[in-house]
Order: C-alpha cells, then sequence, then structure tokens
C-alpha cells in the first residue's frame, strides 16, 4: 500500500475516536497525564500497525490497541495496580480525594461515583468503561480484551455489585 494513501486512511478510521481512546485510558491509568502518554503511544502503534488493520471498525481496533498500551504502561509502572484486589481498609475512603475544591468543580455525586470507579480493580473498570462509559456491546468487549463474552458478562456483574458495595459504604460514612 502506498504511503501516500495511508495517512488519510488513518486519520478516517482512527482519528474520530480519540475522546474515546483518551477515556479508556484516563480510566486504566486514573491520570490525566499518564492518560495522555498511554493515547500517543498508542496512535503511534496503531499508526506503526495500521497496514494488519482489515476491517471496518476503527473504534473497536484503536480501543484495543489502547487497552494493551495502557496494560503495558500499567506493568512498567504500576505493576501492583495489576494484582490489586478491593481491599476494605485500603479504600475505606480515608484519603484525602474528596477536597472541597473537587467538590466544588463537580457535584458530589458524580465525585462519589468517579471514586468508587477508581477504586475497582483494572479489570472491573475497564469492563465498565467499555460498557456504560463507551457504549460497546459485550462482543466488542469481549474482542478488545481478548476474553470470551460470557467472561465480559461476569466481569460487568460483579463490577457493578462491587460498585454498589463501595457506593453504600461510602454513602454510609458521609451520613
Amino acid at each position: 500500500m502506498p504511503e501516500s494513501d495511508t495517512v488519510p486512511r488513518f486519520e478516517e478510521a482512527v482519528l474520530p475516536h480519540l475522546d474515546a481512546a483518551y477515556n479508556l485510558a484516563r480510566w486504566l491509568t486514573r491520570n490525566d497525564h499518564d492518560a495522555e502518554d498511554v493515547v500517543q503511544e498508542a496512535y503511534l502503534r496503531a499508526f506503526k500497525f495500521f497496514g494488519s488493520f482489515q476491517g471496518s471498525n476503527g473504534r473497536a481496533w484503536l480501543l484495543t490497541v489502547v487497552r494493551n498500551t495502557g496494560y503495558t504502561w500499567l506493568r512498567q509502572h504500576r505493576a501492583q495496580e495489576l494484582t490489586r484486589s478491593f481491599d476494605e481498609e485500603l479504600h475505606s475512603g480515608d484519603d484525602d480525594t474528596l477536597n472541597p475544591e473537587r467538590l466544588f468543580l463537580q457535584s458530589a455525586d458524580r465525585q462519589l461515583l468517579r471514586q468508587a470507579l477508581e477504586d475497582l480493580s483494572v479489570e472491573y473498570r475497564e469492563v465498565v468503561v467499555l460498557r456504560e462509559l463507551e457504549g460497546m456491546s459485550y462482543k466488542q468487549i469481549a474482542g478488545i480484551i481478548g476474553i470470551p463474552m460470557g467472561t465480559v458478562m461476569s466481569r460487568l456483574a460483579r463490577a457493578r455489585q462491587r460498585l454498589q458495595e463501595i457506593l453504600a459504604v461510602r454513602i454510609n460514612q458521609e451520613s
């Protein structure tokens, strides 16, 4: 394929999904700056391997690249997060993330949900983000993550249950 054809095809298939790529990277890394690094690296990888892109769904393909890049980044910078599970004592809400400045900028409900999402393990957080925030189908999520569709459904059910538990604890602490 001539080089002159690659750039316009890449721009058409992949660039419109920059917001979705950043959203997934942000939730995987839980940090704006780190998410920008992951997205930049993912777009470089996507461009490098664009010749292997055979499908018509650039969004799902790109999110797969972002996810893989995000996990590589996490292994290199925060490997403990990939093996960490939810610990009630570690995530009891005693940290200073509910400071007045952040509450002023966002509603309390939205902040509470954001914190609850951030307390989920990476594998739970990614299925919730892909399903609820990015609107991906179970089949698309299975393809992006590389797991069976039944596993996607069970992870999503467990993630939703964990979110309910985290939110219940946080709401009771605020009362």
